[in-house]
């Protein structure tokens, strides 16, 4: 198969594929009306061959870019060797990724998994059973504190502790052993706390929220609070981690170390799912053979592209990169003489672009100006484009932006 050729059916247009979509599948997303059939870097292609500048990086997953060769040729290599052994069995994929993860994050161990929400979960099983053995909290006692307009999936247990009525209503009764407190407020957190609580779980910077970045010093005055109470800190960096916000982790802004690291999406480049938590032998150590598993948890096919992945965000040091571009896009839009605007922020080249009224219409029009974004929260439209990115074609992508937003 060509590069430029796809697996879509020949004849196959995109409003035919919507109208599939509509009638066979389940309507829990409401996505923008574009068919994308193949994308390369920072461009995507639909099913006409119209080309669009990809302003969202499938939520991070993408930060390497689209279809990178090298994480391509990763997984095809490892894709004619083996793919799957389950865990009961050693493989030799394994073993490299999770030093990889070490030498590269300076934490013990990593337990990888594969969806965001599943290292979530894992986390959460983790830290709980930490504060029965180790911390000596009474058996079904423990508590793990969340914040207010936290996003850290979709899984029963975590819609149970989300703000978000929309994420709930439904599909309780929810599993108990969680409270929020407002995020960026570190005294309202120091007030939470009790006896039970074992641990606080924290996205450095709320990404669906609509990209909130705490008041400076919200996460020292975290850490010490959490060092203060003998409670573990749990930072989310599935969206924000790897480089989006111009370190390789959003936690470092502030020269903090959390106890634990949830890792995910860009870790395999947008080819695979895989995930991780990352901890301290002392609290990954709580784990025994029979606590916890995934069958494609740390497959061989997985843990050999998060490598490629890795290496990647290395090599090419995406960090810096998104600290660079990040900057010149926050100035950029910032200077947008626009009365639809109420905030521009963000962090490295994740940027919230706050409005007066909804942002799907102006998501809309800038799909067809060739710019794809998308609306959260309703009113906020969130950018992250891959970090590998060309400056030019950020530069042209951010002119689409200011024609849209100042009516042009």
């Amino acid at each position: 198969m060509l590069a430029h050729e796809t697996l879509t059916e020949p004849g196959s247009t995109a409003a035919g594929l919507m109208e599939l979509e509509e009638q066979y599948g389940a309507h829990n997303y409401h996505p923008l009306d574009v068919t994308i059939a193949r994308a390369s870097g920072a461009w995507m292609y639909d099913v006409e061959g119209r080309r669009y500048l990809d302003f969202l990086a499938a939520y991070s997953a993408v930060n390497q870019g689209h279809c990178h060769p090298e994480i391509l040729r990763a997984m095809m290599e490892q894709a004619q060797r083996v793919t799957v052994t389950s865990r009961a069995f050693h493989n030799d994929q394994l073993p490299l990724l999770l030093r990889d993860l070490h030498e590269m994050t300076g934490f013990d161990m990593a337990l990888p998994m594969n969806s965001g929400a599943e290292a979530v979960e894992t986390a959460l099983k983790m830290v709980r059973k930490w504060g029965e053995t180790v911390k000596r909290i009474p058996a079904g006692k423990t508590e793990v504190l969340v914040c207010a307009n936290n996003f850290h999936g979709r899984t029963i247990s975590i819609v149970g502790f989300s703000s978000e009525v929309q994420y709930r209503t439904g599909f309780g009764p929810f599993a108990p052993g969680f409270r929020a407190v407002p995020f960026g407020d570190a005294a309202a957190l120091r007030a939470a706390i009790t006896p039970e609580t074992t641990a606080f779980l924290v996205e450095p910077v709320q990404g669906e929220a609509g990209i909130i970045v705490p008041p400076e010093g919200y996460l020292r005055q975290v850490e010490a609070i959490c060092r203060e109470h003998g409670v573990l800190l749990i930072c989310d960096e599935i969206q924000s981690g790897l480089g989006r916000t111009g370190r390789l982790f959003a936690f470092e802004h502030e020269e903090i170390r959390p106890d634990v690291c949830i890792i995910g999406k860009a870790l395999s480049g947008g080819f695979y799912p895989v995930s991780a938590v990352l901890s301290s032998r002392a609290i990954m150590g709580v784990f025994r053979p029979g606590d916890h598993g995934s069958t494609f948890g740390g497959n061989p096919l997985g843990a050999a592209v998060a490598r490629a992945a890795l290496k990647v965000i290395l090599d090419e040091d995406l960090p810096a990169r998104s600290a660079e571009l990040g900057g010149y896009a926050l100035d950029r839009l910032r200077r947008i003489e626009s009365r639809r605007i109420k905030e521009v922020r963000g962090k490295g080249l994740w940027i919230g672009v706050e409005l007066h009224g909804p942002a799907r219409p102006l998501c809309e029009a800038l799909k067809d100006r060739g710019v794809l974004c998308k609306e959260t929260h309703e009113n906020v439209i969130r950018l992250a484009p891959p970090l590998t990115i060309a400056p030019d074609d950020l530069a042209w992508g951010l002119d689409q932006m200011e024609a849209v937003l100042s009516g042009a």
